[in-house]
């Protein structure tokens, strides 16, 4: 599974070269979906289905939520002996020793496999009504195998460029693969909101440069079918592990944090060969350029 690259204090060292704006120029604002995971319909799992996501509001409690927040915290303050899954933004290299404790969140851009150690972001992970609706659509008894927060911090949020989910995963190229993106703050489109080009999923693999990140090039991007998603705090969006959706820059003063969980079918085992992942999603040996 590809991972981001850091350094030993967990600084990311990826490039911070902006993108071109027209890349997050989106088309149309997602205002629609079904509230509460109790009210998704058959004709709901669908569109999923046919789009490749599905947005959910009010999906969790507002109590769900706070607990949530407060296990990121937790998190970054090391509160919890073993844990190193904090990887940190670039730009704030030369600010973290100067922060207040409680804001030192504001120097994280990610977190990663924190389950077994955080009881309330478990508790997310595994919460029945999500997981019967999970079960609907992969058609399986979902297995929850990859965990992250997702953290856009005030000024500094930088870009998760374009991609496939599945282009980071040693899955078979078939299993369907859903993630669930669940906005912990107001997710708008001034700091850093999903954006998504609906049915790409259906277009299957695409290959992966590594360029800004590992990421679709930018001039396979479809700039004319992009919609943006804001979400407020609880709602969240499902969506198709093959499905393209990036985030831009945020230079807002509002923090963007959410966490998310990918999903497969129980029966389908993880592999350690990267081998056969980057045959599929990987530029190397195909007559392409970026």
């Amino acid at each position: 599974m590809a991972a981001p690259l850091a350094d030993e204090h967990g600084f990311e060292v990826r490039s911070l070269a902006a993108p071109p704006q027209a890349l997050y120029r989106h088309t149309a604002i997602e205002t629609g979906g079904v509230v509460g995971f109790e009210n998704v319909s058959d004709e709901d799992v669908r569109a999923f289905d046919e789009y490749g996501y599905l947005v959910v509001r009010d999906a969790f409690s507002p109590q769900q939520i706070a607990d949530a927040l407060a296990g990121i915290v937790d998190l970054i303050m090391g509160k919890y002996p073993g844990y190193d899954g904090v990887l940190y933004e670039a730009a704030a290299r030369d600010l973290r020793d100067t922060l207040a404790p409680e804001d030192r969140q504001d120097t994280v851009r990610k977190l990663s496999y924190f389950v077994d150690y955080e009881a309330r972001l478990h508790a997310l992970a595994t919460y029945p009504p999500m997981l019967s609706v999970l079960r609907r659509i992969i058609g399986d008894e979902p297995d929850m195998f990859q965990d992250m927060a997702l953290l856009k911090p005030p000024k500094i949020g930088r870009e998760k460029p374009w991609h496939q989910d599945n282009a980071y995963f040693n899955l078979p190229v078939e299993t369907p693969v859903v993630g669930v993106w669940i906005a912990l703050d107001e997710a708008l489109i001034e700091n850093g909101c999903m954006h998504i080009i609906p049915g790409t999923h259906r277009d299957g693999p695409v290959v992966h440069f590594k360029r800004r990140d590992w990421q679709i090039c930018d001039t396979d991007v479809q700039v004319n079918h992009i919609v943006a998603v804001p979400l407020q705090p609880g709602s969240c969006l499902l969506f198709n592990g093959l499905l393209h959706h990036g985030t831009p820059p945020s230079r807002s003063a509002k923090r963007r944090r959410a966490v998310q969980y990918h999903y497969k079918p129980a029966r389908v085992m993880l592999s350690d060969d990267d081998a056969a992942r980057l045959a599929v999603f990987g530029e190397e040996g195909k007559d392409v350029y970026c």
